[in-house]
Order: structure tokens, then sequence, then C-alpha cells
């Protein structure tokens, strides 16, 4: 938790994950582009040779019960919501157990979800309440440059257990 007293706002750590970001991306093979300013809905953009992925990155060290809340929505002052159409995947980290989930803005709009919560636990009490386990670590989904059902792939043999 000393990682995020360094900073003196939550712009300055959002700035700090989203270079942790780029960063892992470009190790997993992938092509990073910055878009300047941040006038656009997603903060990174990534080219795996199969078109612009849109990425929007979150952060949390926010416990609560079982698992981190992560907010999958602008800053508090906006008063606008981010769309399928202006975002492709979020990209979540929860800080102090340094895990990345690179979850489908699809799957978040469909359930309607601005707060989620990620579990990155060895043995979840209850395995069956924790719906985003599948996109821990799923930087297959981002080296396909689609979204598509994690546990399709799985199931298909195409999704490593990273």
């Amino acid at each position: 938790m000393a990682k995020c007293k360094e900073f003196r706002t939550f712009k300055e750590r959002g700035e700090w994950v989203e270079l942790k970001f780029m960063a892992k991306a470009a190790e997993q093979g992938l092509q990073v582009l910055k878009p300047w300013g941040d006038s656009l809905a997603y903060d990174v953009g990534l080219d795996p040779g199969l078109g612009l992925l849109r990425v929007q990155v979150k952060s949390t060290n926010c416990f609560r019960g079982a698992g981190y809340r992560c907010r999958f929505a602008p800053g508090a002052n906006s008063l606008r919501r981010y769309t399928a159409k202006e975002i492709d995947f979020f990209a979540a980290y929860v800080i102090p157990k340094e895990v990345w989930y690179l979850i489908p803005s699809a799957e978040l709009f469909r359930n309607h979800q601005e707060y989620v919560t990620l579990c990155p636990t060895e043995r979840p009490r209850h395995p069956e309440r924790y719906r985003y386990e599948c996109f821990r670590e799923a930087w297959a989904l981002l080296r396909r440059g689609r979204c598509v059902n994690c546990r399709l792939m799985k199931e298909a043999g195409e999704v490593e257990d990273e």
C-alpha cells in the first residue's frame, strides 16, 4: 500500500498505472499507442495487427469484503458515461496484488456495471460469484484483437491459464 501514498492525486496514480499497463502490454508483444491529451474516452491504443483496440485503464486498492472494488466510469466530476463505441477493453489493475484484469467493454456494458468487485485470491470462497476471474491476466484476448467470451476460448484451449 506504500506505493499509493507516493501520489498526491488520483490523476497522478492513474498516469502511473497507465505506464505500467503500457509496459506490460509491450512485454506481451503488443504494439502500444498513446493518444495525445485527455480528450478521448480511452487511455491507450493497442495494435495487435488486426485493427486498433481502445483501452481505458483503471486501478483499485479499495478492499471491500472478499475483493477489491473498482469503478468503471469516468471521474467523479464527469457527467458523461463510457460507451462501447468508444472503448473496446477495460484494463483494471489491483494495486496491492499487482494483478491485471482485461475485460471486454461489452461485458460491463451488457450488465450495466459501473462498480465491480475483483477477487484476485488463490482460493475464493464462492468461485461462482467471481464472474470476472476469467479475465484475470487474459492478455490473449488483447493479442487476438477482438472481444470473445473467454469461457468459450478456454474450452477451445485458446487461452492459457497464466
